[in-house]
């Protein structure tokens, strides 16, 4: 049986998933020309990962958003040498990544203490520059949050993603039988038996064209980005956006789908995905998924049901294909089971690489010293404890 947390949803009006932020370095001190003394750098402004902290708040904290670095010192009959200006750090969660205004990327914070310096503060006056400090360095950046969920739903308008939403984690996204009806992610959140928490984001409905800002376009495929992987979720019945737009079955949902997110970046359509099968409970839906099952092992034999440019490069293969009813609850508890699955042995498989990863570093440093690496295994496997503790160990 799985549990469901009280309190499952986070308003978009308190999600921030991305901040610009002012950043400037302190300016250099004054040199003292007569005695030759040089006056301190400026003081650097540095973005560092904090635990427990949101972009939220710092939103809420500086509403200015603005963080300069403090002067330096100046030159001194006292003191020749001025003093250093000071430094300045901007809190942010962990899981960011800092870019500039064009999308230049300037460093990333994945674990708690990490640094990214973002603005360097000027030079101090000193003999090479005739005594005179220079300015720091001033420019805008924004914080993106890299990761804003485990999974995110994926699927047109009105296939019932916001319904089940609501059924997976008793979430209140706003639900009507007219699309569009979300326009900003929700984020519900699903707790298991074990406190085990995964949550779910609700992203806005995609079209077709979505690849070139159509409609929520690129704002929408940003959020997929974020997610460790999809849940796609198409209407058992099909669907029509607009009564001068074609008729889509479940089947052509899924490849346009696939399309869309694969001509915005493959490497997103290349995450693990599980296809939700939606509103079971309307009339034929069981003949329906039959069909789409079929379909679905042999797509390229079906492929003609699409326009020729939007026939996938490569077919999406789904981890599970779950048939649910958000409306009664049919097939919701078993698609938790397979969410946690799939979220489960994703994450052993990363632990498997990362210990691959440091064995084969440790094989190295051994050839370095003249030890034989024979008395290393192979390969090692997540679940091996004792492996575990040696390749931590790193072998000093």
């Amino acid at each position: 049986m799985v549990h469901i947390s009280r309190i499952c949803l986070r308003k978009y009006g308190n999600f921030v998933d991305n901040l610009r932020l002012y950043v400037r370095g302190g300016g250099g001190g004054m040199g003292l020309p007569r005695l030759g003394g040089q006056g301190g750098n400026g003081g650097d402004v540095w973005v560092v990962a904090k635990k427990n902290m949101t972009l939220k708040r710092i939103k809420d904290k500086y509403p200015l958003k603005r963080f300069v670095g403090g002067s330096g010192g100046n030159s001194s009959v006292r003191a020749l040498k001025g003093e250093k200006g000071t430094d300045v750090e901007v809190p942010a969660p962990v899981g960011i990544a800092v870019t500039t205004d064009d999308g230049r990327i300037v460093g990333d914070l994945n674990e708690e203490g990490d640094r990214v310096l973002v603005a360097k503060g000027g030079s101090g006056g000193s003999l090479y520059s005739a005594f005179e400090p220079t300015k720091g360095q001033a420019k805008h950046i924004r914080l993106d949050l890299k990761l804003i969920a485990d999974l995110g739903l994926v699927g047109f308008p009105n296939a019932g993603k916001s319904s089940l939403l609501t059924a997976l984690s008793n979430a209140t996204p706003q639900v009507a039988s007219y699309a569009f009806t979300t326009l900003r992610p929700e984020i519900g959140k699903v707790m298991y038996p074990d406190y085990k928490q995964i949550s779910i984001a609700d992203l806005p409905g995609l079209i077709e064209g979505a690849y070139m800002n159509k409609g929520m376009g690129h704002k929408f495929l940003k959020h997929v980005e974020r997610t460790k992987q999809l849940l796609f979720v198409v209407d058992v019945c099909g669907f029509q956006l607009a009564s001068k737009t074609p008729f889509r079955s479940a089947f052509e949902a899924v490849q346009l789908l696939s399309k869309e997110l694969e001509l915005y970046k493959e490497e997103v359509a290349s995450k693990p995905a599980i296809l939700v099968v939606n509103k079971m409970d309307l009339p034929d839906a069981e003949d329906k998924l039959a069909e789409l099952k079929e379909q679905l092992k042999n797509p390229e034999e079906f492929s003609d049901l699409l326009p020729g440019d939007m026939i996938p490069k490569n077919y999406m293969t789904f981890r599970h294909v779950v048939p649910v009813s958000a409306m009664t609850g049919l097939g919701i508890d078993h698609l938790k089971s397979c969410i946690r699955q799939s979220l489960d042995e994703e994450a052993t498989l990363k632990s498997s690489d990362v210990l691959q990863e440091k064995l084969l570093r440790l094989q190295m440093k051994a050839v370095t010293l003249g030890k034989p690496p024979s008395c290393f295994p192979t390969r090692v496997q997540a679940s091996d404890h004792t492996d575990q503790h040696m390749l931590k160990d790193e072998y000093v």
